[in-house]
């Protein structure tokens, strides 16, 4: 670091300005004290920071759970600061062994590319992707030679590696753990050191390799990065991290009515954390939501509903979001079937296996799905619940087809 800057008042301010924002939702800085001395280098010299995000594409949708470290990048845009986004394409091949308790199977180099594109894609509704650069690590990481590599692994120990919680776990238990796995975080650090990054951010169980960076800048004679850690959002079932495999997700992607359904599923006490890590409103707007709420001026579900319609601005404008909201209301507060219900032209048989119905119509996606969502009574014809797996349905014009609360399909008969 370099010495300590002499700043006017109107610096300091913006300092202070900028550190307010970026401490946002934050759990650790590591270290705290080198973010305000990195920011007022920045001030000072008018020369942005580099700021890293490293993803290794071993899966292509953007849930609300990976917006969190989005929007903190976005503020760092906001505020002036360069943007590294680091497509791990070489590191993808091996895949992150954070929280894993077996070893990651490998990609291949058109999966990788294919799910890089994606992240690209999705990234783009909340970054200005015009003003990040975009790295592979394909590009450092390939040439380097045996010896380079050797050099490379001398800078930690395996007894360092094996404090890391999910290798600890594994090794303690007897389960495998590959050298290459070892590697990764290396290589994650040796990223930081290539693209001389000042801050990298990251969720908290990524804490280890966000160090490693700065390990790994400081053998190579590089300034030290600083690490930040944002908070893991726990998903719809309050409990548990936010993921697709376990069904408790919005994905930016989905529709609208869907992902303002999903929204009023969130518990209540996670609504403001929702509000705080993934949205756009100020921390004054979320100050006084939280206030209304803890005095009773504002009901629960009012909060919740405009933290819905608030997703839905967000990835796909306030139209949508008012419509959204609308339909919500219309079929749920009212308990009355929508306007706009989604028409399907039906040549088919007169008469159907309801399981074969629900997925000719895609409202499920395989008869295995139709069977358990008819036998968890989530499936209803003209608002009546059917209860037999086995009804042989007659095809009539105007025929609703209800599954789950926001599915429907209105038949029209050719």
């Amino acid at each position: 670091m370099e010495e300590k800057l002499s700043l006017s008042p109107e610096q300091k301010e913006e300092v202070e300005r900028q550190l307010a924002i970026l401490k946002r939702g934050v759990v650790e800085i590591v270290p705290e004290n080198e973010l305000r001395t990195k920011i007022e280098q920045s001030v000072v010299t008018g020369r942005p920071l580099k700021v890293k995000l490293g993803m290794d594409p071993s899966a292509p949708d953007v849930h609300i759970g990976h917006t969190v470290v989005l929007h903190k990048l976005r503020q760092f845009q906001e505020l002036g600061h360069e943007i590294q986004m680091l497509i791990g394409d070489f590191t993808g091949r091996i895949g992150d062994p954070t929280g894993k308790s077996e070893t990651r199977k490998q990609l291949t180099n058109e999966q990788v590319k294919a799910n890089a594109q994606t992240y690209v894609e999705q990234y783009g509704k909340i970054l200005d992707m015009d003003k990040a650069t975009i790295y592979y690590n394909s590009e450092w990481l390939s040439p380097l030679n045996f010896e380079e590599v050797i050099k490379l692994s001398s800078q930690m120990t395996v007894a360092r590696m094996l404090e890391r919680d999910d290798f600890e776990k594994r090794y303690k238990s007897g389960q495998a753990i590959s050298i290459h796995e070892f590697f990764y975080p290396l290589m994650q650090g040796y990223d930081s050191v290539a693209l001389e990054s000042d801050i990298e951010v990251g969720g908290t169980d990524q804490k280890f390799n966000l160090l490693m960076g700065r390990t790994l800048q400081d053998a190579y004679g590089k300034e030290k990065q600083v690490a930040m850690m944002l908070p893991l959002i726990e998903g719809l079932d309050g409990e548990r991290k936010m993921s697709k495999s376990l069904n408790n997700y919005i994905g930016i992607d989905e529709a609208p009515n869907e992902m303002f359904g999903k929204a009023m599923s969130i518990p209540d006490e996670l609504m403001i954390k929702y509000y705080e890590l993934a949205t756009d409103l100020s921390m004054e707007e979320i100050k006084e939501l939280e206030q209304g709420l803890a005095n009773g001026s504002v009901h629960p579900r009012d909060a919740k509903m405009n933290l819905g319609a608030t997703l839905v601005r967000m990835y796909h404008g306030k139209e949508a979001a008012e419509q959204a909201k609308e339909y919500f209301t219309t079929v749920f507060q009212n308990r009355s079937l929508p306007t706009d219900l989604p028409e399907v032209e039906w040549g088919g048989a007169e008469t159907v296996w309801i399981v074969d119905l629900l997925v000719e119509l895609k409202l499920q996606a395989s008869k295995g799905e139709a069977r358990r969502m008819i036998q968890n009574g989530g499936v209803k014809l003209n608002g009546e619940k059917v209860e037999d797996v086995q009804l042989q349905v007659q095809i009539e014009d105007g025929l609703i087809v209800q599954v789950g609360k926001r599915k429907f399909a209105k038949i029209r008969k050719n």
